[in-house]
């Protein structure tokens, strides 16, 4: 496939980029909306801390197999657009939460369910702690992710999939999970007894579901490649985020 620079490729109409896209904000959304609204606790113990993590992690993962076959197969610049998308539809998603928060409740609705139950439950979306630690959290593990990625695709010349996927989100979920308990904690959302488990414990599994969805992540690409007749190298690209 001969090689095009980012603007040729920017003008290039594809079948399926929108549809990974709009996955891949589904799966932003829908996690963020479980992590605020139940913490799960497996218990049991993985090299002494307990496995309780938000109910996220067990979606969110998924967003970063989708950030990954977007880099692989479009390139960094159309992946970057995607992940600024998301960043706009969490950001507007906090704002929604928000505003519901502070429009009177109904008098029926408040007898079964009510405001204490809509903040115990979904508050945490609209709450500044979370909002600012989910925004700053996918943004730097994000970028971090299909960084990595595009080079070593560059390095490897194309191959060990498998190592590009893995590699990548090693670096950018430990960015992704660091920020966002970090802030989300400075912030008073969780005490600071639970950083480490919280950290150690999402990074885990996060990256222990992204590595067990390798063969998947193996199909959609190869599908992709040859859908669209795209195999993007980042060989010219600047990483910035902007």
């Amino acid at each position: 496939m001969p090689f095009r620079r980012e603007t040729e490729l920017m003008e290039k109409s594809y079948k399926y980029y929108d549809i990974v896209m709009a996955f891949f904000i589904t799966v932003l959304l829908v996690s963020n909306v479980a992590s605020s609204a139940k913490i799960v606790d497996l218990r049991v113990s993985l090299l002494g801390f307990p496995l309780a993590f938000d109910a996220g992690t067990l979606l969110f993962p998924l967003s970063y197999i989708f950030g990954d076959i977007l880099t692989e197969v479009y390139g960094f610049k159309r992946s970057r657009r995607v992940i600024w998308m998301g960043f706009f539809a969490l950001a507007l998603s906090a704002a929604v939460f928000w505003l519901v928060s502070v429009l009177p409740g109904e008098a029926t609705w408040q007898e079964y369910a009510g405001d204490a139950a809509y903040l115990a439950i979904l508050g945490g979306m609209s709450s500044g702690g979370i909002v600012l630690g989910s925004l700053a959290g996918y943004w730097t593990g994000e970028f971090s992710n299909a960084v990595v990625l595009a080079r070593m695709k560059v390095w490897t010349e194309g191959r060990h999939l498998w190592a590009r996927t893995i590699g990548s989100t090693l670096v950018g979920q430990l960015v992704d999970t660091t920020a966002f308990v970090l802030v989300a904690t400075a912030l008073g959302v969780f005490p600071w007894e639970l950083f480490a488990t919280l950290v150690v414990t999402n990074y885990i599994l996060k990256v222990g579901i992204e590595a067990l969805m390798t063969p998947v992540t193996y199909w959609v690409v190869n599908f992709l490649k040859k859908a669209e007749n795209e195999d993007v190298f980042d060989r010219e690209t600047k990483f910035r985020p902007f």
